[in-house]
C-alpha cells in the first residue's frame, strides 16, 4: 500500500493515547504499533526508520520484558520514549528509577529545556523518576529539568541515537 509518509515509526504500545500518534502522523510518520511484549525481531521486521516507545501506567522496573528489549534494539535506530518509555529506556541504559513521594499529575507542569533555556508547560501523569546519577553513568546527558522538584524531565544519549522526555 502507498504511503505519503517519510518515515516508519514502530510505536512500542504500553499504554499511548491516540493524540499522540495523530500528532506523529502530522509530521510525516507512518506508524505500526506493536504490543510491549515485541521482540526484537518482530519489530525489525517491519524495516522502521525510528522507534518510539509510548506512554503508560505503573512502575517502569516492572516491565522487565521490555526492557530486555529495548537494551538489544535502542540506539541501532534512532529510539525516542515518552514518560514510562522514556523511564524504561534510561532503565534499559543501566539507569535506575524512583518512586516520587507526590507524583507529576496535571497539564501545568513547568520543564525547562536546558539546551534552549525555554520554560514548557507540560501534561504530566506519572508516580516515577529516572534518577540523574544513574543515567549519567549510563553517558546521558540530561536536557530537560521539571521546575518544581529539580527532576530529570528529559535526556539523550551521548553517542546513540536515544532520546527520551517525561
Amino acid at each position: 500500500e502507498a504511503t505519503d509518509k517519510k518515515w516508519k515509526v514502530v510505536a512500542i504500545d504500553c499504554g499511548a493515547k491516540y493524540n499522540i500518534y495523530r500528532h506523529l502522523s502530522s509530521i510525516g510518520c507512518e506508524i505500526v504499533s506493536v504490543p510491549n511484549t515485541s521482540t526484537v525481531d518482530e519489530i525489525k521486521a517491519h524495516c522502521p526508520n525510528g522507534l518510539f516507545i509510548s506512554n503508560g501506567p505503573g512502575d517502569p522496573a516492572a516491565v522487565t520484558s521490555t526492557v530486555s528489549t529495548l537494551k538489544e534494539i535502542a540506539g541501532t535506530i534512532p529510539t525516542f520514549g515518552i514518560c514510562l518509555g522514556h523511564q524504561m529506556l534510561a532503565l534499559s541504559l543501566g539507569a535506575n528509577t524512583w518512586k516520587l513521594k507526590f507524583g507529576h499529575r496535571g497539564t501545568n507542569q513547568p520543564v525547562r529545556d536546558l539546551e534552549t533555556g525555554k520554560v514548557e508547560i507540560t501534561s504530566q501523569n506519572h508516580g516515577f523518576c529516572v534518577d540523574e546519577q544513574s543515567l549519567l553513568d549510563a553517558e546521558c546527558t540530561v536536557t530537560h529539568r521539571h521546575l518544581n522538584d529539580d527532576t530529570v524531565a528529559g535526556f539523550k544519549h551521548n553517542r546513540l541515537p536515544i532520546m527520551g522526555v517525561q
